[in-house]
């Protein structure tokens, strides 16, 4: 252990596929190693852990989690978690006496327990999280106890793989999710009988939608509007290799959730890659930072319904020019805001102010 570095220790609750545990991953590996020292606790291994230790980041799994903070004795912890009460959990950094407790609060809920007066710092994904909850609890959310973090998208990476003058397919849309009804909506496919009266049949005849995370309700629509040319449901993938291919093979990206995002990381990669994304508001309180991530009209278009979700997908698959035009404008704007260098430094600024506000010299 190198006692001249700021031990910074990283906890979820898996170290599987997810979104959340690539965002910790992200987040971990980019850090300063001139100035920290990074680890990762989790009571779950996974695929994860693997990609960590291959970058000589520590992994403690499985283990009683207070005796691994005694061992690593961390300056900082970060948790991420969807922010509701989670029992127990933050007792051990109570119990060590952590000096600072940083959270990404992947879903922008509220943990009114007393333990939850560890965290020092609740990091909410996008803007639109910490206003909701501003709203919600009433309670004014201003730095440094809250504020706002972008999840990082490693958009060199996409850049490398998507370039700006690569071959884009034409008439070739896609949506990626996990095979769940709750990341679905109906405007996902809805859409698809009225394009057809939009561009007609010569040209609907050549539309391919590629779909992946297919659920039974998606097979049953495609079966029952005769859809089986158009429409091709893919395997789930993991790597970013493959994320990469899937991009390649489409002209833009069709996102439809009925529950919305917290933040959007697919829409965010997507955008890395220089695709156009078409998505649409969520209803109530539910989440709605897929609009701040998607400018209307200028990086892709927001829907209203299923004509308009129609009309935006017509232009796009109609106007390649445009469609590029409006991809590159997501990627400057992917590069510019959630590049993983842009957020890792803005994270490191953080850490060192709240060690300072705490008076804690390392």
């Amino acid at each position: 252990m190198n006692t001249n570095r700021i031990r910074v220790m990283h906890t979820a609750s898996s170290l599987g596929p997810g979104g959340t545990e690539k965002v910790m991953q992200l987040m971990v590996s980019n850090l300063d190693r001139s100035i920290f020292s990074p680890a990762v606790y989790s009571p779950k291994d996974g695929p994860r852990a693997v990609l960590l230790r291959g970058e000589k980041i520590p992994t403690f799994i499985g283990q009683d989690l207070l005796s691994v903070l005694e061992k690593f004795k961390p300056h900082i912890v970060h948790i991420h978690r969807a922010g509701w009460p989670e029992p127990g959990n933050l007792r051990p950094l109570k119990l060590a006496g952590i000096p600072v407790v940083v959270e990404t609060n992947v879903f922008g809920r509220h943990d009114p327990g007393a333990d939850a007066k560890t965290i020092d710092s609740h990091l909410f994904v996008s803007r639109f999280c910490l206003e909701r909850f501003e709203q919600n609890t009433s309670i004014r959310a201003v730095y440094p106890r809250y504020s706002y973090l972008y999840n990082p998208v490693d958009t060199d990476f996409f850049a490398r793989k998507c370039p700006a003058k690569r071959e884009i397919p034409e008439f070739s849309l896609g949506r990626i999710s996990r095979a769940d009804p709750g990341k679905w909506s109906a405007l996902a496919l809805d859409f698809l009988p009225r394009i057809r009266s939009l561009i007609g049949e010569e040209l609907f005849s050549m539309l391919r939608y590629r779909i992946i995370g297919g659920i039974p309700e998606a097979f049953d629509f495609v079966e029952k509007n005769n859809l089986k040319n158009n429409v091709k449901f893919l395997d789930p993938i993991i790597t970013d290799e493959e994320l990469a291919e899937f991009f390649n093979s489409i002209s833009f990206l069709a996102h439809a959730n009925d529950t919305g995002e917290s933040f959007g990381m697919v829409i965010a990669e997507a955008m890395a890659a220089g695709l156009p994304v078409i998505t649409h508001p969520s209803t109530g309180m539910k989440d709605n930072a897929q609009l701040e991530l998607v400018d209307h009209g200028e990086t892709g278009f927001v829907a209203q319904d299923a004509d308009d979700y129609a009309r935006a997908a017509a232009f796009l698959l109609t106007n390649p020019d445009k469609a590029r035009i409006m991809g590159e404008k997501g990627r400057e704007k992917a590069q510019r805001l959630y590049d993983t260098r842009v957020i890792s430094q803005k994270l490191e600024r953080i850490y060192l102010d709240l060690l300072k506000r705490k008076n804690i010299n390392i």
